[in-house]
């Protein structure tokens, strides 16, 4: 069954001009787009939004952007978290007052908190705000991971409802969904992984490639939900190239390249990320070719 954001969240790529400013016009049209093939909630300035580079008032115009746009049509998951306690605060408690219907909230990176800090972090954060707030595991970007029995605590936290996972740990997650309350939801936070995660009971996805096969990942988990696993699995094999494909170099960088090769341009990314590469422009397109979208 789906979880209370749907089954495919859109980890939602942030539109710049071709000078590196944000294009609010460009978030609004792709937040319409993504809704309109298979989106049922998005993530708002995530990693894949390229969060680190965008400043606290570039938040807070995306948000806005963003759920002006969704009234009507579906939710917005607001990307709050940073490695500073404080500033996460203050910007979890002026998403709420625009109107986000969740928070994601990263782990705090680079300066890698022991499991109480992380905690704390969390626990402090939530109790700020009285929207629900999915928590994100990816030590592969943080350098940190939410541990099992801290995952669990954060659990007991009224507002804390989820976690997007993206340890690719299948033994854990099978473990967590096991032990964890039963509204304690857990979303897959790698395409890659979401045939695997949803047989053992997540509730979703929050995607990157659904930018561009959004419907095709709704299919797949609404067949999974209603025990068709074979069907599933032959959607699975059909993305895995391109899954894969996505991931030749950092995210976003080929999602972005991809996008604008199907007409959905949306600038290019910031600094320290840099545009594909001649090669990987070949990679991502015979990607697209194969799954028919070009």
């Amino acid at each position: 069954m789906a979880g209370r954001f749907g089954a495919v969240v859109t980890a939602m790529v942030t539109p710049f001009r071709e000078d590196h400013t944000l294009d609010l016009d460009a978030a609004g049209s792709l937040a319409a787009h993504l809704y309109e093939h298979g989106s049922e909630s998005l993530v708002v300035a995530g990693s894949t939004g390229e969060s680190p580079t965008l400043t606290h008032k570039e938040k807070l115009e995306l948000f806005r952007a963003v759920l002006e746009v969704a009234k009507g049509r579906g939710k917005v998951l607001c990307g709050t978290g940073t490695y500073n306690t404080a500033e996460t605060l203050e910007l979890s408690r002026e998403a709420e007052e625009l109107g986000a219907d969740g928070l994601l909230l990263v782990t705090p990176y680079y300066n890698k908190p022991p499991q109480a800090g992380l905690l704390e972090h969390f626990s402090r954060v939530a109790k700020a705000v009285s929207i629900p707030v999915m928590a994100y595991n990816i030590p592969g970007r943080t350098g940190i991971r939410i541990e099992h029995d801290t995952l669990l605590r954060m659990a007991e936290v009224r507002n804390i409802v989820a976690v997007k996972d993206s340890t690719g740990d299948f033994q854990s997650i099978s473990r967590l969904i096991s032990e964890a309350p039963p509204d304690f939801e857990v979303y897959s936070g790698d395409d890659w992984a979401t045939f695997g995660y949803l047989c053992l009971g997540a509730v979703g996805i929050v995607s990157v490639a659904s930018h561009l096969v959004g419907g095709k990942i709704r299919q797949l988990c609404d067949l999974i939900f209603s025990g068709d696993i074979p069907a599933a699995r032959k959607i699975h094999e059909e993305l895995t190239p391109l899954f894969n494909a996505l991931f030749i170099t950092s995210n976003p960088i080929p999602v972005k390249t991809a996008l604008e090769m199907v007409g959905h341009p949306v600038g290019p990314p910031r600094l320290p990320l840099v545009p594909a590469t001649a090669e990987e422009r070949e990679r991502i397109r015979k990607a697209l070719v194969d799954a028919g979208l070009v």
